[in-house]
């Protein structure tokens, strides 16, 4: 059995800690053992502490940006069955490129539950925070309580604001949101907010139960909202190219 590596210096241990290097910190004294016994160049076991910070740092970003996204399910596009699908496979490898995103394009996903609207939905958005992209799930109901409860306690602002930090929103189940006459207000005002400030989400091309109309479909950047119709009998993605 190998004995285990000396510890780092106080004083080391002390600036890694200060400076956060958190990943180098744990990993250092095995490397610097590795790298005296292999008599690795200085450059060498540099490139090693540097590699091993990005990578722990990554990932803690991906681990932070799927927690603020508030995925109710995992679900990825290699499970989604393309074949038993209305999604054309052209269409399905477009939206897996997530180019739609970078393109500031929207997406509408409409038809009866069961046709795997929200398995997409989630996908994208899970592929999504794979490669960089900060990202927020709501169903329409959530998004509705969540601005009543930023209503009763004067915080509306600071709510949409930090809805409006994300590079793509995904709103679920607009077709099923139960709304009273503030609340479709309240969701149908926030779309051109979002429109504006360059998110993705899918526009819903019905009414909600209340009866409000949806806000516009042509937007000045980029809007994706992913919503559902309850009428519609099939269902397709949808932008401007895709028709």
């Amino acid at each position: 059995m190998s004995a285990a590596p000396p510890p780092l210096s106080a004083d080391l241990e002390a600036g890694l800690r200060r400076l956060r290097l958190s990943a180098i910190r744990k990993l250092a004294p095995e490397l610097l053992v590795t790298a005296k016994v292999q008599r690795w160049k200085p450059e060498e076991l540099l490139v090693a502490f540097i590699e091993a910070e990005i990578t722990s740092r990554d990932l803690s970003n991906a681990q932070g940006r799927m927690k603020v996204a508030a995925f109710p399910v995992t679900k990825t596009l290699d499970e989604f069955d393309v074949a038993s699908s209305s999604v054309p496979r052209a269409t399905f490898d477009y939206l897996a490129s997530l180019e739609w995103i970078r393109a500031k394009e929207n997406l509408c996903l409409v038809g009866p539950a069961g046709t795997g609207k929200s398995h997409l939905l989630v996908a994208l958005g899970h592929a999504a925070v794979d490669v960089g992209h900060r990202v927020r799930y709501f169903t329409a109901a959530d998004l509705v309580e969540t601005l009543y409860r930023a209503m009763a306690d004067n915080s509306v602002g600071k709510v949409i604001g930090q809805i409006l930090k994300a590079d793509l929103t995904l709103i679920d189940e607009i077709g099923f949101a139960p709304m009273d006459a503030t609340g479709a207000e309240m969701f149908f005002r926030l779309g051109p907010l979002l429109t504006n400030n360059g998110l993705s989400a899918s526009v819903h091309t019905g009414r909600s139960r209340s009866g409000a109309s949806s806000f516009p479909s042509t937007p000045r950047r980029s809007v994706c909202w992913i919503g559902c119709s309850t009428t519609a009998s099939s269902w397709s993605p949808a932008a401007s190219h895709f028709a």
